[in-house]
């Protein structure tokens, strides 16, 4: 258990009225309004514009060493930029992994939309290290199920344990390696991949979503031995009997959501015309939506209950 108390006070931009490039720390001519700039990507001097990928210090840490990396100036979500600038996110990524790795367990993660957890809406990462005295629970790489895809390095895969719907997991095809031992090919091999299921999943929230906000999300890069990347889309709320319970209920089956992923083509926009969205027959009526969509889970969730023998 960590206490943080100082996050607390972390910003949160709620103030619609005043223009995001004015009120946001993150974006290009802002540098000033951050704390000491750690590491950049592109031109210019520590605390100034011209940078393309910029790290930074957390005012609000977790830990001793908690830094921000800022994916662009742009507020385009990380899937939306170029290829060849996420090439550099996450060259940016592997760079600060092997800076602190000797320093303890190196935990870098994105909390991307509002039910995400996200406080500031400029697209960013985070960089945590952890002592390594410190047992995390992080879940070790599951086994190669329900395969969506895969190219050269990489599979994209829904395992049989997922604990969220449509959760994806990126890993490489080489075995025992660490985040910091991935190559510039390699890289250029997982954006490919990492792009197209974002994508997708973006797509598939249009219909499948119960959370009734924007597309969020988190991801987190694993940060021992056979890495991977765990990507878990905030389409469901976590209630009372996850919380009171520690067991996970996934309302949709692994196997399904492998079979979505396959199915939904690469090119569709966000919103794809002609798509059936079943969230949008009550339209006209936000609450009866609501409640439609709370029934639809209750009566899921007795269905899971019953196959575990609980009555």
């Amino acid at each position: 258990m960590i206490i943080a108390d100082g996050r607390e006070n972390r910003p949160d931009e709620t103030d619609d009225t005043i223009p995001t490039s004015d009120r946001c720390p993150f974006c290009a001519g802002n540098e000033h309004l951050t704390s000491h700039e750690m590491y950049r990507v592109g031109t210019g001097k520590a605390g100034e514009s011209g940078w393309e990928v910029r790290v930074i210090l957390n005012k609000y840490p977790i830990t001793d060493i908690h830094e921000v990396i800022i994916h662009s100036p742009s507020e385009k979500d990380l899937h939306h930029l170029p290829k060849e600038h996420i090439q550099k996110v996450f060259q940016t990524y592997r760079q600060r992994f092997v800076e602190y790795c000797k320093k303890g367990q190196v935990i870098i993660f994105c909390n991307r939309g509002e039910h995400a957890g996200a406080s500031i809406e400029h697209p960013h990462s985070q960089l945590v290290v952890l002592p390594n005295q410190i047992n995390i629970s992080a879940l070790k790489r599951e086994p190669l199920d329900n395969i969506v895809e895969e190219n050269t390095f990489f599979n994209i895969y829904c395992p049989d344990f997922s604990q969220w719907p449509y959760e994806v997991w990126i890993a490489p095809k080489k075995k025992t390696s660490m985040f910091g031992d991935i190559t510039d090919e390699e890289i250029k091999d997982l954006i490919d991949i990492y792009v197209k299921v974002m994508k997708k999943l973006e797509t598939i929230h249009e219909s499948k979503s119960r959370t009734g906000r924007g597309f969020s999300y988190n991801f987190y890069i694993y940060p021992k031995e056979n890495w991977y990347i765990r990507i878990i889309p905030r389409f469901v709320y976590r209630a009372g009997f996850e919380l009171g319970t520690g067991l996970s209920v996934n309302v949709y089956d692994p196997k399904d959501a492998a079979i979505d992923l396959r199915e939904v083509a690469d090119h569709l926009p966000a919103s794809p015309a002609g798509r059936k969205n079943p969230n949008n027959k009550s339209q006209d009526n936000p609450k009866d939506e609501v409640i439609e969509r709370q029934e639809n889970e209750i009566e899921m969730l007795k269905g899971k209950l019953t196959k575990l023998g609980i009555q």
